[in-house]
């Protein structure tokens, strides 16, 4: 009889294992979920993995780092991987580090869709797309297929069967969320991306309708802190309404279980994909060229530019009373952000 074939091993699970090994006792690797993914040798199972450093204080801020929900993106989850190495490495010798640690903490999901990265697609292997899983209906129209369809599994944006149970890896992120960030007084969640377009978007909720969200002050507040602290960022803030509507959003099903009195900002970076087809044609042949940089030096490039970004993040976080408006600064505040993304007589 011969021998099983040996597991395919996703080269991010390597590297996330190599980098909890460095970590030493200051960071927890949590087990969310495994997923089965069936591929040519046969089946197997892949883990979802929570990492978390940090204060474990109750009212101590919390930023969280997400990559991975989409396959065919293996960008935005090397983003989120090569930031967590970057702060295990700094763990053996930056003493602000250690003390941002004892004021806060850190959470990072950075494979939320193992299978799909496995398997090369956007959906998991059931094929369905995490970020159109939610229980939650866009209140407007969205775009054919786009904003997500119960049509079928073989087709892109596939949602789920109609009143289905949430994925696995939907529900278990959608757990660990509840239990990290939404719990804490003041949270942040970064969720990375790439995707169509050749400019780096930030998107905030709503994805499932037009209207403001109740925390545009606080959001408006720290971009206003981004655009007075990185003088030459690229990087173009929009709620998500502004590109197009869509069901079953994660980030808008979460941050409308957000407990009354705490604040939770959903933030998604979208790295526009186009740039890096332009300056290299032929991965448009490829379907992951149409959405990573597949030449070494551009994926460098990509790293550290938003990897100071995220750095950027994690300040603003620990400090988030220095910036946060209060009383009438969140009027002040409501009214800029009214103006900037929504047009003068928004409501």
């Amino acid at each position: 009889m011969s021998a099983a074939p040996p597991p395919v091993e996703l080269p991010e699970l390597i590297e996330l294992d190599s980098i909890f090994q460095h970590a030493g006792p200051r960071m927890e690797r949590r087990l969310l979920c495994e997923v089965d993914c069936q591929l040519k040798t046969g089946s197997q199972r892949l883990p979802v993995h929570a990492y978390v450093l940090g204060s474990d204080k109750p009212d101590a801020p919390v930023v969280g780092f997400f990559g991975g929900v989409h396959g065919l993106e293996r960008i935005g989850a090397e983003v989120v991987i090569a930031f967590l190495r970057s702060l295990v490495m700094r763990l053996r010798w930056d003493e602000t580090l250690h003390r941002q640690l004892d004021a806060m903490r850190f959470v990072f999901v950075p494979l939320v869709n193992p299978g799909g990265l496995m398997l090369g697609t956007r959906a998991n292997p059931n094929g369905v797309d995490l970020m159109r899983n939610s229980p939650v209906d866009a209140l407007d129209p969205v775009p054919w297929f786009v904003g997500g369809q119960r049509v079928s599994a073989t087709l892109p944006w596939y949602r789920g069967k109609a009143g289905a149970a949430m994925q696995t890896e939907s529900a278990a992120l959608c757990d660990f969320v509840q239990a990290e960030l939404l719990s804490r007084p003041f949270s942040v969640a970064v969720d990375c991306h790439s995707g169509f377009g050749s400019i780096d978007r930030v998107w905030f909720p709503f994805a499932h309708t037009t209207r403001p969200i109740e925390h545009l002050p606080e959001l408006h507040a720290l971009f206003e802190t981004m655009d007075e602290t990185l003088l030459h960022h690229r990087y173009v803030v929009e709620p998500q309404s502004h590109q197009y509507l869509a069901h079953g959003d994660l980030w808008d099903h979460l941050y409308l279980r957000a407990s009354a009195g705490s604040v939770f900002l959903p933030l998604t970076l979208e790295m526009g994909s186009w740039l890096w087809v332009r300056k290299n044609p032929r991965q448009l042949f490829s379907r992951h060229g149409l959405f990573n940089p597949m030449i070494l030096h551009r994926q460098q490039r990509v790293l550290r530019r938003h990897i100071g970004w995220l750095d950027f993040i994690t300040r603003a976080v620990c400090s988030h009373a220095r910036w946060r408006p209060e009383g009438a600064g969140r009027k002040v505040q409501r009214s800029l952000a009214l103006a900037r993304w929504y047009g003068v007589g928004a409501r």
